[in-house]
């Protein structure tokens, strides 16, 4: 008997009980060989694993350049007039509570505004040095006292919450002392 017919016909052939209990060595011999072929082939190939899409490399977020991190507005966290601490935010004992209202507003590209202590508020034109060392408020308007319109500060500290400055000229202000700034980013 051929093996095609056998599989496409159901019959059991004369001689056999069921297909897989032949007394005939024939097709027992064929069947056993054919189930085990079969079984090879299932068991090499196995189940087709699932498509999958390689996950995409991220793309790393580039640091951000000096300028782009300081250029926000800045309040006063600690002031020291020279070696006196006359500021601390939320502090009850503030030698000179009015730092509370002292910004350094550095959101323009070049524009800046400085509110001082006092309430006075100049605005003018801000730069960093090319070291990235030194921040400059130059043509402030108007001029504050004794300056000609120009400020610099030494950049000691810049992340993207505090900004840490050092003037490098004395203020008239404070009494002649050069002040450390440390500012937060409200």
């Amino acid at each position: 008997m051929n093996l095609s017919l056998l599989l496409l016909n159901p019959v059991t052939p004369p001689g056999c009980r069921r297909i897989y209990t032949c007394k005939s060595a024939d097709y027992t011999g064929t069947l056993t060989t054919w189930m085990v072929v079969l079984i090879l082939l299932v068991s090499l190939t196995g189940c087709p694993s699932p498509a999958t899409t390689p996950s995409p490399t991220p793309t790393p977020t580039p640091t951000p350049t000096l300028a782009q991190r300081i250029g926000k507005s800045w309040s006063a966290n600690i002031v020291k007039e020279g070696t006196v601490a006359v500021y601390t935010k939320g502090g009850a004992a503030n030698i000179k509570p009015g730092y509370l209202g002292f910004k350094l507003n550095l959101n323009s590209q070049t524009g800046v505004s400085l509110t001082e202590f006092d309430g006075n508020t100049f605005t003018g034109q801000w730069a960093l040095s090319t070291d990235g060392k030194m921040l400059t408020l130059n043509n402030l308007n108007p001029q504050p006292t004794d300056t000609g319109g120009t400020i610099s500060y030494t950049i000691n500290e810049a992340t993207d919450a505090s900004l840490k400055l050092t003037r490098t000229t004395v203020s008239a202000k404070s009494g002649g002392t050069i002040n450390d700034y440390q500012l937060t980013n409200p």
